[in-house]
């Protein structure tokens, strides 16, 4: 009877073994399919990048676990990366299971999934399994995207790791990536993603899911070398986003025939279809069919807060465009008010709305208290070029509210400040005003560059810009209506010029978004990517609130058009002009908020396909309906951010 050996895990006693690079303990009787082979390599990848990142004497040490030691392995400079054999995998998420258990992870959270397609019908019914975690790509989106840089390309093995300490939860990885590779914990305020198992790697074992995985669907190496048993390393596979969006570093087999037409198990109104080329494209699979419904319940999304930050910022910066711009060009209209006792209280609540949005955006972070990161990425992210923007924009505008005082009527009827000084601050009022204004395009323009994300289709389109700057000028100027046009009837003066300029740039914003979103449904209609199921969801699942949101836009257009008409033929009077006007802005609210509700929620990205259970979305709702999800081995991600 032999005795049985007790590990210690002790980093001390791992120190001692003679077996174990100090970072991982190697067993004295690994399985030799577990450990990696070295083969040599290719010079380049098949996007023409190089294989070595580095010459072998550059690498350096990756500090697991706070161990300096360095790998021997020969290929340590050269890009890794995962081969998934589909025509192997038998689905049994044993990949997953090891996985989550190498990376203690809570039941919500998987580096690695197992979705699947199927096609055909009885006898010929086909299923084809997909298993896939971040693919560490030559061109990784997320490190592009994330505000405070936790993420990281390393030269050794290529591995694109993330620093869950440096992360604050934005999630704004998890938009870009077209996999779903980073995972959003929002028990924990932080995303976490695989690591390649680069602790395995330097002691020369293959990643924890390969070498569990039981088919031997699961291979890994240098990338570019055909597995041993191998014949394919394609780069596509269907059901597989485009991966010329991120060159990302996993290489297929796929070689048994698939139906025409493979559809996925989730809710995700998509389907795959075979070209003439051989390649599968995604479609538009009607599972719901055509009926359209209401569905307000549903407007509701863990991207809330993000609606009320940018509709309040974008609704600051068109107040005060509107009032500086239309004061530096002389509008008569408007520039009169520069100097009343209303200017100072509409920069204040210019000032107060953006401080609004950027609390908003700040409280959508899984950890609040670290928002300063935000601007660590200044040279990639345009989260944090769109903050740095908004933030300089409230600024400026504080500091041109502040040296616009002493020139007001209400200050000067108290204080008497010499010429030099009102001078002075009055050429500083109007630098701060131009920087302010500056601030307010460049945070728009990266507002909107922060949805043009390739990952998903129905964001990345120009119809986004239209629709930022349309509620820009439109909130804004609609805002300052409702201000102005009350003040002016108190104090008894003609507000039909005012009213007729500020109805008509309202117009024109919802005219400049009104013709984004048509040209986005055509777009959406004839498309072939995730945008179409998107806009299928918007037709059906939200059609009847789709259709109520663009006739309140239509008849609000029109309701402008003739109080803009009305003014210049002086029709307007009284208070009948207020009632219509707060009419149209309460209705102009509206709008405004469903369909920034409804840009949230439809979007579908390019993940990889989920299963009956695991990463669907209608059965997540399920689950929630009837309080299944209240137990956590359920394996739902908690509703919060």
């Amino acid at each position: 009877m032999t005795s049985m050996q007790i590990f210690d895990p002790s980093l001390d006693k791992i120190l001692e073994q003679k077996n174990s690079l100090s970072v991982f303990p190697v067993r004295a009787d690994e399985p030799d399919y577990a450990k990696l082979k070295n083969v040599g390599s290719q010079e380049s990848n098949c996007y023409g990048g190089s294989i070595p990142l580095v010459t072998l004497e550059e690498t350096e040490s990756l500090r697991i676990n706070g161990v300096e030691a360095i790998g021997e392995n020969p290929d340590r400079n050269k890009q890794h990366a995962f081969h998934f054999n589909a025509d192997n995998c038998i689905g049994c998420h044993a990949c997953e299971t090891a996985c989550s258990e190498k990376n203690d992870l809570p039941p919500h959270i998987s580096f690695r999934s197992v979705g699947y397609i199927e096609g055909g019908t009885y006898p010929s019914y086909q299923r084809m399994n997909i298993s896939m975690a971040c693919n560490h790509c030559d061109d990784p989106v997320c490190l592009k995207g994330c505000p405070t840089r936790a993420y990281t390309k390393h030269e050794e093995f290529g591995a694109v790791i993330q620093d869950p300490d440096i992360c604050f939860g934005c999630g704004y990885c998890t938009w870009v990536c077209p996999y779903n590779a980073p995972q959003l914990d929002t028990e924990a305020g932080q995303v976490e993603k695989c690591n390649m198992c680069v602790d395995r790697l330097e002691v020369g074992l293959k990643p924890a899911c390969v070498s569990a995985c039981v088919g031997n669907a699961l291979d890994f190496g240098v990338v570019e070398n055909t597995p041993e048993g191998r014949e394919q390393i394609a780069t596509q596979l269907p059901g597989f986003p485009d991966p010329d969006i991120t060159k990302p570093n996993i290489r297929f087999e796929q070689s048994s025939s698939l139906p025409r037409e493979m559809a996925r198990t989730d809710s995700a109104p998509v389907k795959y279809v075979r070209q003439a080329d051989g390649q599968f494209k995604p479609a538009i699979d009607r599972k719901e069919g055509t009926k359209k419904h209401w569905n307000f319940a549903r407007l509701s999304s863990r991207e809330n807060p993000l609606v009320l930050f940018t509709l309040a910022t974008q609704t600051a910066m068109g107040l005060f465009i509107t009032l500086f711009v239309a004061a530096q060009l002389g509008s008569p209209a408007l520039s009169v008010l520069a100097g009343s006792a209303l200017y100072p209280l509409a920069i204040l609540l210019v000032c107060g709305l953006t401080g609004l949005g950027l609390f908003m955006s700040t409280i959508h972070l899984g950890k609040p208290m670290r928002f300063y990161r935000g601007f660590n990425n200044l040279r990639h992210s345009p989260v944090c070029r769109e903050g740095l923007g908004i933030l300089l924009f409230m600024i400026f505008a504080g500091l041109h509210l502040i040296a616009s005082l002493p020139a007001n009527a209400v200050i000067q009827s108290f204080v008497v400040l010499p010429d030099s000084v009102l001078l002075t601050c009055n050429s500083v009022a109007l630098v701060c005003g131009c920087l302010a204004t500056l601030a307010a395009c460049t945070g728009l323009y990266y507002m909107y560059r922060c949805y043009r994300i390739k990952a998903r289709p129905f964001w990345d389109h120009w119809q986004s810009a239209s629709a930022f700057t349309g509620n820009t000028i439109g909130l804004g100027a609609m805002l300052a209506a409702v201000l102005l046009v009350p003040a002016a009837l108190v104090e008894r003066s003609d507000y039909s010029a005012l009213l007729m300029v500020l109805s008509a740039l309202v117009a024109v914003g919802i005219a400049l978004e009104g013709i984004g979103l048509l040209v986005h449904s055509r777009a959406m209609k004839t498309a072939s990517h995730e945008g179409a199921a998107s806009h299928y969801i918007q037709t059906t699942t939200f059609g009847k609130t789709y259709c109520l949101r663009n006739i309140l836009m239509g008849i609000n257009f029109l309701c402008l058009l003739a109080l803009t008409a009305a003014c210049s033929l002086n029709l307007i009077s009284g208070a009948g002009g207020l009632l219509m006007l707060l009419g149209v802005a309460v209705s102009i609210f509206l709008v405004a908020v469903t369909g920034r509700a409804l840009f949230y929620v439809l979007v579908i990205p390019t993940t990889m396909p989920g299963a009956f259970f695991w990463k669907n979305k209608a059965f997540e709702q399920h689950a929630r309906d009837i309080g299944l999800a209240d137990f956590p081995q359920v394996g739902l991600v908690p509703d919060g951010h």
